[in-house]
């Protein structure tokens, strides 16, 4: 399940509490690309098997229109890991996130749990990296299954166990996420940008998410609806953008048409591989 030749918009991925049945409902009217159903931080213990019959029966219902829906389901070393992968896999959502891999070895007992319990095809194994041993084995988690679609950066755990601070820039995650963004993108596989915490931060989360773009993610996981539309904003190809991946594939073509190796547009010499991605700019512009 790789996302090479007709990539998803995945600019915005809200978390959403699974608890929270107002919150299951409001989501269905938010224009987040994709939607993670949190059965992990955001509930409580007392009320996780609660949370599990609402998340999945709302995965299950088809009322999303055409939002990706994700179940994050508990850790592996959690006592409701096991009945949670269990439950979703019979839910059979788009995804399901799972937090805290760290292994290639971990990948394969997910993907034989959710096979044992009988998930469809094309529920994907979406893979929390946030440790240091989780970017240091990144590039055999990213490879170690083809359901394994989507890698997901859990920054604020990753910034816990580097005993790190939250600064402007992320100058102290910086080596974690190059080594994710490495690993993905050599496996043919989508990263999600990890979470801004400051809600009320607008402007430091409109900084972040360019930064993001610019590092190279596909796109952002989000904590708050009010994320959704500068997250969607910013990881859009621009009109300018889209304009000159269409120059470069016509003046590509056109000289292949007429036999000639060489191609410039706007003084530029262009190759192949600023063909393929402007052909992913149009790809992602058009859905």
């Amino acid at each position: 399940m790789t996302d090479r030749q007709t990539p998803r918009p995945r600019r915005s991925v809200l978390y959403m509490p699974g608890a929270n049945e107002r919150a299951l409902e409001k989501a269905k009217t938010l224009p987040a690309d994709a939607l993670i159903l949190d059965l992990e931080d955001a509930v409580a213990p007392g009320v996780k098997e609660e949370a599990r019959e609402r998340v999945c029966a709302a995965a299950a219902s088809g009322e999303y229109s055409s939002r990706e829906v994700t179940i994050r389901v508990n850790g592996l070393d959690t006592e409701w890991h096991e009945a949670d992968l269990r439950a979703a896999a019979k839910a059979g959502p788009d995804g399901i996130v799972v937090p805290k891999v760290s292994s290639a070895a971990q990948v394969h007992t997910i993907e034989r749990a959710l096979e044992f319990a009988g998930a469809p095809p094309h529920t994907a194994i979406w893979a929390m990296i946030e440790t240091p041993t989780a970017m240091l084995h990144a590039e055999e988690i990213a490879a170690a299954s083809d359901r394994l679609s989507v890698l997901v950066m859990g920054t604020n755990d990753l910034a816990n166990e580097l005993h790190a601070e939250f600064v402007p820039g992320r100058a102290p995650l910086l080596g974690g996420l190059s080594l994710a963004l490495l690993a993905a993108r050599a496996a043919g596989k989508v990263i999600l940008d990890g979470v801004y915490n400051d809600v009320a931060d607008a402007e430091g989360f409109e900084a972040e998410c360019v930064q993001g773009r610019q590092l190279g993610f596909d796109g952002k996981t989000l904590i708050h609806p009010s994320q959704v539309e500068p997250c969607n904003r910013v990881f859009t190809p621009s009109e300018e953008e889209v304009t000159n991946a269409r120059k470069v594939i016509e003046a590509f073509e056109q000289a292949s048409a007429e036999g000639r190796g060489v191609v410039t547009v706007d003084g530029r010499m262009i190759e192949n591989l600023h063909v393929d991605n402007a052909r992913r700019v149009l790809a992602l512009a058009e859905q």
